[in-house]
């Protein structure tokens, strides 16, 4: 069954970015995680001219409570992706024959295998466990989590042009993240989402918000929500809705308010049966993190600014009964590009 994780791009692809990402926002509210395996352009070995151009890329991104992000990135040449024993690689393996699997080195699953691996090194990704380990600017970062959902969407596909997929919308964490010798650990640990985007380039404008609001009951809600500029002065706009067990999604929707400098957005979906929701989503004023991306064409880099932990207000209104409404201060992410 496929899953969502499915490689897409071939590694004699010259101009094409791909990353899995995840979303950990702690379940004490102290703060959010955000991990990203990226695959750029590797028939050319990344963008060589650029110190951040590295065709395999493992990012960590840590947000405080209260404090500036810190993002650390460690970079690998392609070639940590061709294991010398390829078929055993790419054998259709669960997760406990990826461990076997992997343990001579790298790798990379199959374009368009299920189950999904990247493996470079101490650091992989699977359909449902990742880990990985970075030591950069004098700060040294692991990661050992597994993670579970009810609820995956694919708010964006055009093919070879690109997608925007969630393999895990509601996704609850356990493991461990250690920040030198700051451990978080727990059972569960955090609440968010695992993310799937690939494309040709880069957009050179959008905004995204991912919000997710745990049940005590054990099934949560989430929101999402993604717009991006295409040609000849088009929007393309979607949204989807998981809450009570039911999805809900709109493909039209208005934006009162967009700020990409103190990253707030306001938007108001209907869907067809007459279903609404209106959401507020708030960055944390100077705590927004903004980060240089390199462009696909190595031209040079563009800024993305990000808060994943910012704040979020749902109001849900559906026909025939009460509004219900669901806020949260630790479950949303929302990044912007362009103003």
């Amino acid at each position: 069954m496929k899953t969502l994780n499915e490689v897409f791009t071939k590694l004699t692809m010259r101009r094409r970015y791909e990353v899995w990402f995840l979303r950990v926002g702690l379940g004490d509210g102290s703060g959010a995680w955000w991990f990203r395996y990226l695959l750029m352009n590797p028939g050319r070995g990344g963008c060589v001219a650029d110190s951040q151009g590295q065709a395999v890329q493992v990012w960590a991104t840590w947000f405080p409570r209260e404090g500036k992000a810190e993002t650390w990135i460690q970079g690998f040449p392609v070639e940590s992706l061709r294991p010398k024993d390829t078929a055993s690689r790419n054998a259709g393996v669960g997760e406990e024959g990826l461990s076997k699997a992997s343990s001579k080195g790298t790798g990379l699953s199959r374009r368009g295998a299920s189950p999904f691996f990247l493996e470079i090194g101490e650091n992989r990704i699977g359909e449902d466990a990742c880990q990985g380990r970075i030591d950069a600017g004098g700060q040294r970062i692991s990661w050992d989590l597994r993670y579970r959902s009810t609820f995956r969407v694919e708010l964006s596909s055009k093919g070879w042009i690109g997608f925007s997929r969630t393999p895990h919308s509601d996704a609850v964490f356990s493991g461990e993240i250690a920040l030198n010798d700051q451990v978080f650990r727990g059972e569960p640990l955090g609440f968010g989402m695992q993310g799937h985007n690939c494309g040709y380039r880069h957009r050179h404008f959008w905004t995204w918000t991912h919000i997710h609001f745990p049940s005590a009951r054990g099934q949560g809600s989430t929101f999402e929500a993604l717009v991006y500029e295409m040609p000849f002065g088009m929007m393309f706009r979607a949204a989807a809705l998981w809450h009570g067990g039911e999805k809900y999604t709109f493909r039209k929707f208005s934006e009162s308010e967009r700020d990409s400098r103190q990253l707030s957005w306001k938007l108001e979906c209907t869907d067809a049966r007459g279903a609404r929701v209106e959401v507020r989503v708030s960055g944390r004023g100077r705590f927004v993190h903004r980060l240089p991306y390199v462009k696909t064409d190595c031209s040079g880099r563009f800024e993305v600014a990000n808060d994943s932990l910012a704040l979020a207000r749902m109001v849900m209104r559906f026909p025939g009964r009460a509004a219900e409404e669901l806020t949260t201060d630790s479950g949303a992410a929302l990044e912007m590009v362009g103003s």
